[in-house]
Formats: C-alpha cells, structure tokens, sequence
C-alpha cells in the first residue's frame, strides 16, 4: 500500500494505492473508493524502416499561464451545475429531484473544517438532478446539482 499527498489548485488530496495488477488500480482520494482501468498500449507493426522526415518539426507553442491544465465538459444551455466550495460532507440534503427552487434557496448543507456550511441555488429552476448523497465526503469543485 502506498500513500501520495498532493495539492492541486491549493486543495489537499491523499491518495491511497490500495491494489494494483496489469489492468486495474484501486485507490481511494481523499477516503472515497475508485477503481481505474488502465488503457492497454497497442503494438504497432514493424512493415518497415522508418526514415526521419527532413523538414523541421515545427516548435511546440509555449503554454500561457491562464491555460487550464483539466477541463471540463461544457454543460448544456439553460442548466446551471451547483458545485462544492470546499471539500467536505454532505451532512443534509434540503432538496429533491424535481423540486422547483430560487435562487439563494438552501439545496444542501456541507461540513466542512468543523462548519455546516450552506450550498445555495445560484439560480431559479428545477432541479434535475442531484449528484451526492446525505453522507457523501465531496472534493472541492465536485458538481453537487443540476438545476433547468
């Protein structure tokens, strides 16, 4: 078993190898479970010797500071995802699929750093879907809500 801490845009994650072979990994982040399957490389054939190219590899453009290093997939028109503010667990849910809510509305209460710390509707809606579970430990930024 091995143990990793790393801080990623200023927020603490320790992870934990638990099991690992040729095509699985099991670790927890932060105490919550996840099995990764690793992509298995594929051999490329031989057919033949491969001559450099003589014209010159075109020089790679430098990363601005402001260029994000994980994206996220944009979310479609007309729904707004309520995200986690810091890590923490969701100690209530205030809200349930289907629930019409304005904005500044409790939808959920996180613990965090010893503090219930109310996560609000950051606009009127429906809410469509909830994402976590009264119990859940959440990371910072994770999506908590999905509201049309």
């Amino acid at each position: 078993m091995k143990e990793f801490n790393y801080k990623i845009n200023g927020a603490p994650y320790r992870v934990v190898v638990l099991n690992s072979d040729d095509s699985t990994i099991e670790l927890e982040v932060n105490g919550i479970p996840y099995t990764v399957e690793l992509e298995q490389k594929t051999k490329k054939p031989l057919g033949g010797v491969r001559r450099p190219s003589r014209e010159a590899a075109p020089a790679p453009t430098p990363k601005s500071a402001t260029t994000p290093l994980v994206t996220k997939p944009a979310t479609s028109p007309g729904k707004t995802v309520i995200q986690s503010p810091l890590p923490g667990i969701i100690i209530d849910i205030k809200c349930k699929e289907g629930d019409i809510v304005k904005k500044g509305q409790t939808l959920m209460i996180l613990e965090a750093m010893k503090m219930e710390n109310n996560i609000l509707a950051s606009t009127n809606g429906k809410v469509s879907k909830i994402l976590v579970n009264k119990g859940d430990t959440v990371l910072e930024g994770a999506d908590l809500v999905v509201i049309e």
